[in-house]
């Protein structure tokens, strides 16, 4: 399959809030209940570190960056968001984003990216650590989905071997 990634526009909003209701749907990928708003999507998301992958005019998935934090000492530290929509999981499209995401954020001056995964979401796990992730800790009973089970979260992070070093 020959897709490319590059900057998310917001012109990709519909098919983006599409795949990310897929994910709210799946139970494993967030506790969000809702798609946002672009408006609110993109007040939340840093702008300089937002990709899709795209297939002529068909959005395969999206991965984007959120500050952890307003304090200053914390601009170098982002978390990351990363969906594929359903019928591309499995082809690469996670790790190409991944990928080109980790290059945009280091290119943006980021030293560390964090996720914070639900513990079932194997897929989201293996993927963070084919890119560089680490497991640094799992959040027990964090949430829970439906108000059914509690579920806990594993946190990972990826420290930069360029930015930040010194």
């Amino acid at each position: 399959m020959e897709y490319k990634v590059y900057e998310m526009k917001e012109s990709d909003w519909k098919q983006v809030a599409d795949i990310y209701l897929e994910g709210i749907k799946s139970g494993l990928a967030t506790f969000q209940v809702d798609v946002p708003t672009f408006e609110d999507w993109n007040n939340s998301h840093i702008s300089s570190c937002r990709l899709v992958a795209g297939l002529g005019d068909k959005v395969l998935g999206w991965a984007a960056l959120s500050p952890t934090s307003s304090r200053c000492v914390y601009a170098g530290v982002a978390e990351v968001s990363i969906y594929i929509g359903e019928k591309y999981k499995g082809q690469g499209v996670g790790t190409a984003l991944l990928e080109d995401l980790i290059k945009a954020s280091e290119e943006n001056g980021f030293w560390t990216l964090q996720s914070g995964i639900i513990r079932d979401n194997n897929a989201s796990i293996e993927l963070h650590k084919k890119c560089g992730f680490r497991e640094i800790g799992i959040r027990e009973k964090v949430g829970k989905m439906n108000n059914e089970k509690w579920l806990d979260v594993v946190l990972m992070e990826r420290r930069s071997k360029i930015v930040g070093i010194d």
